[in-house]
């Protein structure tokens, strides 16, 4: 039975829940109100300009002013008849949400919200589609932008898009009353943008503002070939780095659209010493990225060497049929919470791999009587407090060690 990505997706988003914390029943005063306002040390400073269509079409073709997928890269992609309609929203002079950009460096700037109206702008103007689903100008339909009556091409090249753009001048970190969380202004505002309309999951806002090498990492090891069967997502076989980003049957794959594929690989890291098992998972995996976010290439490099190695034991030990509760191949379904406590505790015997690997057998038969006896509800991962996920590591590493 193929892995259900659509179900494995729900869970990973819902073991990331914030507990709701204890509301302040007793009203503030005047002065702390005003106390807490004045002495945040946080200011945005934007400015918003107009761009014509042809304009945002120059300025993002080379990459060199606006780039136009930094780290904000997501891996929802509008369909034809979305870019088709956004364009007719143009032609009929509808008012488009603003986009934003952050300028990460003098006259140097990345699209912080906006990526598909501009992609959608930018593509039909190099006439690499064709209008499609127009609801109030259906005699467009087929056409490209060369194609176009002249009177039509003028009016859209006319058409204008809005632009916010983030200064450099912008200081400071906000802090969140009784928490130790600091927010950089380009996390903080991004989560703001995402509040409404399509709602973000936390691992693709943490793509989205933990950009380095430790993210690539992340990315990179979720296309390994081992990782993406057991997970049941399209394997990578293109070529071009590019082409990852326009695979249809991977889009359609629901824990490659919510980048739990991602979250998956975090976890792994942000679980691997017990010290760091602290409070809810988001704050766990939080924190992961934030410990990592200098680390170097060389650094990187090392953590996905050995990332693989524990990925690989585990196949191997179960026949490439690792973290499920059934030991029927046509049931096979991996669980999170078991991926969790199978790779953390081997992780720390990956020494003793060979021998392990002799002894699959039995590991086996001693697995599906444990996962069993303690049920489903402990090795799902939802079950996500740091006592759960210390819980699940610990009877994994007394299940390995017994064979040792």
């Amino acid at each position: 039975m193929a892995t259900d990505t659509k179900d494995l997706a729900e869970e990973l988003e819902q073991s990331e829940a914030e507990p709701l914390g204890a509301a302040a029943d007793a009203e503030s005063s005047d002065e702390a109100i005003e106390d807490q306002i004045v002495k945040q040390p946080f200011r945005v400073i934007y400015q918003t300009n107009n761009f014509f269509l042809p304009q945002i079409k120059d300025l993002i073709k080379a990459g060199e002013d606006v780039n136009l997928r930094p780290e904000y890269q997501r891996r929802l992609r509008w369909t034809t008849q979305q870019k088709s309609l956004l364009i007719e929203s143009l032609l009929l002079n509808v008012p488009v949400p603003p986009v934003f950009f952050y300028e990460n460096d003098l006259a140097r700037y990345e699209v912080m919200d906006g990526q598909q109206r501009l992609s959608s702008i930018k593509e039909f103007l190099n006439n690499e589609y064709s209008l499609r689903g127009l609801q109030i100008i259906p005699t467009l339909n087929g056409k490209n932008y060369a194609r176009l009556p002249t009177k039509v091409k003028r009016s859209l090249d006319r058409a204008s898009i809005s632009a916010i753009v983030l200064l450099q001048e912008s200081q400071g970190k906000l802090k969140r009353p009784n928490s130790n969380r600091v927010y950089e202004l380009r996390r903080f505002v991004f989560e703001r943008l995402n509040t409404g309309g399509k709602r973000l999951t936390a691992q693709e806002i943490r793509n989205a503002v933990y950009g380095g090498e430790f993210n690539n990492l992340i990315v990179t090891l979720s296309r390994n070939a081992t990782f993406t069967r057991i997970w049941g997502i399209p394997p990578y076989v293109e070529n071009d780095y590019g082409d990852y980003y326009e695979d249809e049957e991977r889009q359609k794959n629901s824990l490659y659209r919510t980048m739990g594929d991602c979250q998956l690989v975090l976890r792994y890291f942000a679980l691997d010493n017990d010290a760091h098992i602290v409070g809810s998972l988001r704050s766990m995996l939080d924190r992961c990225m934030e410990r990592n976010l200098s680390a170097s290439k060389e650094e990187c490099a090392a953590f996905g060497e050995t990332y693989l190695k524990v990925l690989s034991l585990a196949d191997a030990i179960f026949d490439g049929r690792p973290f499920s509760l059934s030991p029927d191949p046509n049931e096979y379904r991996p669980l999170a919470g078991i991926y969790d406590g199978v790779m953390v505790a081997l992780g720390g015997m990956l020494q003793h791999g060979d021998t392990l690997v002799d002894k699959r057998i039995d590991i086996q038969t001693a697995y599906h009587k444990l996962v069993n006896a303690k049920g489903r509800g402990q090795f799902t991962g939802v079950a996500s407090t740091a006592q759960d996920v210390k819980g699940r590591i610990a009877e994994f590493r007394k299940l390995f060690a017994s064979f040792l």
